[in-house]
């Protein structure tokens, strides 16, 4: 393996792709200290530090995490890569719906580049309307628990914020097309993560501090659980990794057909069903749902109803558990119904005279790809509950009672996608390495793509 990331820099078109992709990745995270002016970001990090502690804050959690931190500290990156994701994801589920839409994705290249031209514009769409309610929020001392966060209230601020926000998130999407351009793996991916890595210090200054190892008396975490810790992270990444890359490979065997004085076909194959269709789309659909409550009620103290809803929510309660590992099932299933169509799926075998041995081709084709990949979600989707609610048992008060920054590496979004682009960016590595006759990162075999 350390031969094999000696050998990216023996490739000079490999070694200006991964030099150029940390460059992207150095001015994305330049961006994230850069302030938004009008804004008193001292008073705005207090404001944070004390709803972090909170039921609601969670949800400032998860958005801060795909901004890199930059929510918290007001940045020009404040709204990150989330109005991106979620225009891509409100594309997907109209192209279900638009027959237009339909018609651009069946049409190869060309209809790509238009669908991904309309997820430009609804990115821009989102981030105006965002930042407007954003600018909003930040001038309501109320929101703030008196404290001022904007000094100079106004239309003049409120437009500042808009243009510099909105700004901001076109040129992290921009960031994101040129890794995918000139650089190595997906773009916003990378981005994503570099976002998440940025906390992995914290943590572990946060871990030597419970440690205490030159102060016995401050000790806050005894060494076996440390030990357990660790034995726990390396099997939950182990677990990670084998849901992305498992796959059902369902044998597909093509006809014989003479053409001329040639014969074409008549090879077996297989289909590759995964296992986590759907990636981490349910646990970010599932934390938005389950901690708006929290969150709007950290907004409204006196909502009354709405801070019923809150408390019996509570992170941690049992009725917590219950409903987020429910929603990730419900939304497991709902993403992999619009992503999978194992109707269409049939209708191309068939249309290129493929069929799976021993099923009928056309609607018992369908039936079958729809049952197995039923089967096959369930059991991603359990284990996706499973890596979602891993975090609140580690930092359990009961358990090991550890901060959930510490916490959330052993599992839920953040791991999944650190395990997932770490993945898909080393085989896009070794898939150049091996083309120049160079070793791959594993001496047998070869890793699997995600997609």
């Amino acid at each position: 393996m350390f031969q094999a990331y000696a050998n990216i820099f023996k490739v000079p078109e490999l070694r200006s792709k991964v030099l150029f992709t940390l460059l992207i990745i150095a001015v994305y995270r330049v961006g994230a200290y850069i302030p938004t002016p009008g804004i008193d970001g001292t008073a705005l990090s207090r404001f944070f530090a004390s709803v972090s502690r909170t039921a609601g804050g969670q949800l400032f959690g998860i958005m801060g995490m795909f901004s890199g931190g930059a929510l918290q500290k007001a940045t020009i990156f404040a709204l990150g890569i989330m109005p991106y994701i979620s225009a891509s994801i409100i594309l997907q589920l109209l192209t279900v719906v638009i027959p237009h839409l339909e018609r651009l994705a069946k049409e190869g290249e060309e209809g790509r580049k238009k669908i991904i031209q309309y997820t430009r514009y609804g990115t821009i769409v989102l981030s105006i309307i965002q930042t407007f309610f954003i600018s909003l929020w930040l001038e309501n001392p109320n929101s703030f628990q008196g404290n001022v966060i904007v000094p100079n209230p106004g239309w003049a601020f409120r437009l500042m914020t808009m243009l510099t926000l909105t700004t901001g998130t076109a040129f992290i999407m921009w960031l994101g097309e040129q890794i995918d351009q000139y650089g190595i793996g997906n773009g916003m991916s990378i981005l994503i993560t570099a976002g998440i890595i940025e906390s992995i210090p914290t943590a572990l200054f946060q871990t030597w501090q419970l440690l205490s190892p030159f102060d016995p008396a401050r000790q806050q975490l005894a060494w076996w659980k440390f030990a357990l810790m660790l034995v726990m992270f390396v099997g939950t990444v182990v677990g990670v990794i084998m849901i992305i890359q498992g796959q059902r490979k369902i044998p597909v065997q093509y006809v014989k057909q003479v053409r001329g004085h040639r014969m074409y076909g008549g090879q077996s194959t297989y289909l590759p069903l995964k296992v986590n269709q759907a990636g981490v789309i349910p646990i970010i659909f599932a934390q938005s749902v389950i901690l708006f409550p929290a969150t709007m009620a950290g907004f409204f103290p006196r909502a009354g109803a709405l801070t019923t809803i809150a408390q019996g929510l509570a992170h941690g309660t049992i009725l917590y558990s219950m409903i987020y590992a429910f929603l990730i099932l419900f939304f497991t299933f709902f993403y992999t119904a619009i992503t999978f169509n194992p109707i269409e799926v049939s209708e191309n075998l068939q249309k290129f005279g493929g069929f799976v041995p021993g099923i009928r081709p056309g609607k018992n084709t369908s039936e079958y790809l729809d049952y197995i990949m039923t089967r096959i979600a369930a059991s991603g989707a359990f284990f996706l509950a499973i890596i979602a609610l891993f975090p609140d048992f580690v930092s359990s008060p009961r358990i090991l009672n550890i901060p959930f920054l510490i916490a959330s590496f052993f599992g839920g979004t953040g791991l999944l996608i650190i395990v997932g682009v770490v993945l898909d960016t080393m085989k896009q590595i070794e898939s150049q390495l091996l083309m120049r006759h160079y070793e791959g990162f594993i001496k047998k075999g070869k890793l699997k793509a995600r997609r």
